[in-house]
């Protein structure tokens, strides 16, 4: 729950609160009657995943044949246990940048080290892919550097590459930790091939320096980056020759692309990941990545919303990764429809040009194909993450 304005004056400690994560709703000192209704809210809802989680082990694939992979989104590795149980076929995203949290000091690589380990044995064998730090400002204003900037500015590989001992000292345990399972390295923010080669060169001589200590690694671990820029989709084609798989990053995509701070509430209704020109730079980059025989994820808020998942699966996304509970609704409704449905939503919602139509559009004709996932909903299922 975000945006809920003054809601921290208005409760007062001791107070009972009833919030509905679903459908926005969040009760303060709720009465008898209220606390009765979210009650029944929560017994249908656990109800409703109980059911959902029959699918676990079965395969997110089309009644046409058209098969994808479903991942997870997590941040700490005492969250791979939620992954497996709700039948998460790997992690798509580790989020590193919590390890540096409520510190005074940088984690070192041993304790990077101990913490991919320890995801990559607890997934025993599906892949992780584990994204290199992507967020500067509240981590960098504790360690013993340069203060930086969020949004748009120094972050991301740009800020890794500008401290090379940082970077250094995550990728010497991302190597170390390879031989503990299906490790995968994602390079944030790449917005230029030379930005990648040279994160590519580091990681080389990183891995030779390893490896004259006498220090093993996997032999081949795939590199690849987060398409989160414009600029990045448009130059998909070029970037794509140069690394092992793209996954798109739509939290930063989106706001970029419609130049809105999704976390400034006087913009955040102009977050539309169904704008035609957001559709279109997530098309880039699939087709770039299909024509360099390389896959391509989403893993950013996008993926997870069951109102996205036949457009994203006519887009041609192999995989999706999510919040671990999103992963049983959105293989429900790709197991329930074929690729030749999905194109042809597809094609129709792009024949509108405004986001609104487009919106509008799809919530329609998904509540008419799936009324049990998008029971809450009256407008799209997923606000502007922040």
């Amino acid at each position: 729950m975000v945006g809920a304005g003054q809601a921290s004056e208005i409760a007062r400690a001791g107070d009972v609160i009833a919030l509905d994560g679903s459908t926005g709703e969040v009760l303060v000192s709720p009465d008898a009657e209220e606390i009765r209704r979210f009650e029944a809210a929560r017994a249908a809802a656990k109800s409703r995943e109980a059911e959902l989680l029959e699918d676990r082990d079965l395969p997110a694939q089309t009644r046409d044949g058209r098969r994808v992979f479903l991942f997870a989104n997590i941040e700490f590795p005492e969250e791979v246990p939620s992954v497996i149980a709700h039948g998460g076929e790997g992690v798509g995203l580790y989020r590193t940048e919590f390890l540096y949290l409520n510190r005074e000091e940088l984690p070192t690589e041993e304790e990077h080290y101990s913490a991919y380990s320890s995801i990559l044995e607890r997934m025993q064998g599906r892949p992780v892919t584990i994204r290199t730090w992507t967020w500067a400002g509240q981590a960098a204003h504790r360690a013993p550097l340069a203060r930086a900037q969020s949004g748009a500015g120094l972050r991301a590989i740009r800020f890794t590459l500008r401290h090379p001992q940082l970077f250094r000292t995550q990728v010497r345990a991302l190597l170390r930790a390879s031989l503990h399972g299906t490790l995968q390295i994602m390079l944030p923010m790449i917005a230029a091939v030379g930005e990648l080669r040279e994160a590519k060169v580091q990681i080389e001589s990183i891995r030779q320096e390893l490896l004259r200590e006498g220090k093993p690694v996997q032999e081949k671990i795939p590199i690849g980056i987060m398409l989160e820029t414009p600029a990045a989709a448009l130059a998909a084609d070029r970037l794509a020759r140069e690394c092992d798989f793209f996954s798109i990053g739509t939290n930063d995509l989106i706001q970029y692309s419609l130049a809105i701070d999704r976390s400034n509430r006087d913009v955040a209704y102009l977050y539309k990941p169904l704008h035609l020109g957001v559709l279109r730079l997530i098309q880039a980059s699939v087709d770039g990545a299909k024509d360099a025989g390389i896959e391509c994820a989403m893993c950013g808020e996008m993926a997870g919303d069951p109102l996205y998942a036949l457009i994203l699966l006519a887009l041609g996304l192999d995989n999706l990764s999510m919040n671990p509970a999103d992963i049983p609704k959105v293989k429900r409704v790709i197991r329930s429809t074929t690729l030749a449905d999905a194109k042809k939503l597809l094609e129709e919602a792009m024949a509108f040009s405004s986001h609104d139509e487009i919106e509008r559009y799809v919530l329609n004709q998904m509540q008419e194909r799936f009324p049990e996932a998008f029971e809450d909903a009256g407008m799209p299922a997923s606000g502007p993450p922040v």
